[in-house]
């Protein structure tokens, strides 16, 4: 089954300052670690001497600013570049303070200080990013100034500069690892916010299009309530003349006009309703499945009663508060579904934990790949006419605005298939709130 579906806008994709700090505090374990790691093997198999005191306060510092870190991360709010200046300056002077203790410039790995530089230069903001560079220099500087020597065993103190040569290699191995691991993050991290952002930017356009379509609707509907209220008027003239009273056959088809007045009407009192200039007019409190049977009421009405299938497998009933704008789009996509499959359509209402899940199927000739590559945009449409493909378009924004989301596929059997889903939560009455 080829099936597209259009998702409710979730909070999943954390802010880019809350997963850079949340980077950081990953990348400061791995620093924690390999600290533990180098001291010992330093002091142990080497046989080199450290003062480990200084070194181990150093990473018990580190891992403090990691629970606080974690902490600020735990309260939900946004993450300042202030705060990862601030975080990326305490690695700097970690980094020193550990270097001092262990060599100043003479230890090869004082090179790390690059790798603050360029996480720094990734992060922050540009003026940050040079506080980052001075605070490396101001660090580099300091440990010309008295640093604690460290006393080489008798098998490295032949040859220092050998074992500075090694430990160059694996400071660079080490720098080279954890840069690519960073950058590579940092990058799925830009995609992720840009893909967020073109995200948003699509929503925006897509209400303000909805916007215009409801000023354009609005008007309309003002304009069609004259001529409405003048045919409703002359029908009823027609079936009280007297000369017409007789003929059966004109009766039921002024009846029929009649009906189909009166609907028009209707629609044209929910858009004004739904527009907010119906006064007066308190929200309608009802039932889900009172609901359903409206929805399904009305479409019937609009077609061949026989050619509805109605599946009601939503449980114990709900009291929600009726949205005229859900009711309309609903019966929109019924409406499509029954002009390209007049002789069967399937109208199945379910529930699916704390969601409310309608399925809408049919038989006629399914979604071509342009319709399923395009679902939820204005205007895809193979009707061919102008203006057409707005019921789809309309049904993802109402579902999106209530929580909700729509899949739409092509049945193995042939046929469309419409899924709807939306958390009863957002139907339900309020609490103390009666009909």
């Amino acid at each position: 089954m080829t099936a597209l579906s259009i998702l409710p806008p979730t909070s999943s994709t954390a802010p880019a300052g809350r997963r850079n700090m949340a980077l950081l505090i990953q990348l400061r374990w791995l620093a924690v670690g390999g600290q533990l790691a180098t001291i010992g093997i330093v002091s142990g198999p080497m046989g080199i001497s450290l003062e480990r005191g200084p070194l181990l306060g150093a990473i018990l510092v580190l891992i403090a600013i990691n629970l606080a870190s974690t902490a600020l991360l735990r309260r939900g709010r946004a993450v300042t570049n202030a705060e990862l200046t601030a975080a990326l300056l305490f690695d700097v002077a970690a980094l020193g303070w550990q270097l001092h203790h262990s060599g100043g410039l003479a230890n090869p790995f004082a090179s790390l200080f690059l790798l603050q530089v360029v996480i720094g230069a990734i992060l922050l903001t540009p003026r940050s990013s040079w506080a980052i560079v001075a605070a490396a220099l101001v660090a580099l500087a300091a440990l010309r100034i008295d640093p604690t020597p460290l006393v080489l065993p008798p098998a490295y103190a032949a040859d220092p500069m050998g074992l500075y040569l090694q430990g160059s290699f694996v400071c660079f191995l080490l720098i080279a690892v954890l840069l690519v691991a960073f950058v590579t993050r940092i990058s799925r991290n830009l995609r992720e916010s840009d893909a967020a952002l073109a995200a948003s930017r699509q929503r925006a356009a897509e209400e303000d299009h909805i916007v215009r379509m409801g000023l354009l609707a609005s008007g309309a509907a003002h304009e069609l309530g004259t001529p409405l209220s003048t045919l409703s008027v002359l029908i009823g003239d027609w079936k009280a003349a007297a000369r017409l009273k007789d003929d059966r056959e004109l009766q039921e088809d002024l009846s029929d006009m009649d009906a189909a007045v009166q609907r028009c009407k209707a629609i044209v009192s929910g858009i004004l309703m739904s527009a907010g200039e119906a006064r007066g007019e308190a929200p309608q409190l009802t039932t889900m499945r009172a609901a359903f049977g409206e929805i399904v009421a009305h479409a019937r009405a609009a077609r061949r009663p026989d050619t509805l299938e109605f599946h009601d497998r939503f449980g114990a009933d709900v009291a929600i508060v009726s949205d005229p704008a859900l009711r309309q789009v609903i019966g929109n996509v019924l409406d499509n579904a029954a002009e390209v499959s007049p002789d069967w359509t399937s109208f199945t209402a379910s529930r699916d934990g704390e969601m409310l899940v309608i399925e809408i199927a049919d038989r006629g000739p399914g979604f071509s790949d342009e319709m399923l590559e395009g679902f939820g945009q204005p205007y895809r449409s193979t009707k061919g006419r102008p203006g057409g493909g707005l019921g789809l378009f309309l049904l993802v924004n109402v579902l999106r605005k209530l929580g909700g989301g729509a899949t739409v596929a092509n049945r193995d059997e042939g046929g469309a298939l419409v899924r709807i889903w939306l958390p009863v939560a957002a139907l339900a009455r309020p609490e103390g709130e009666t009909q």
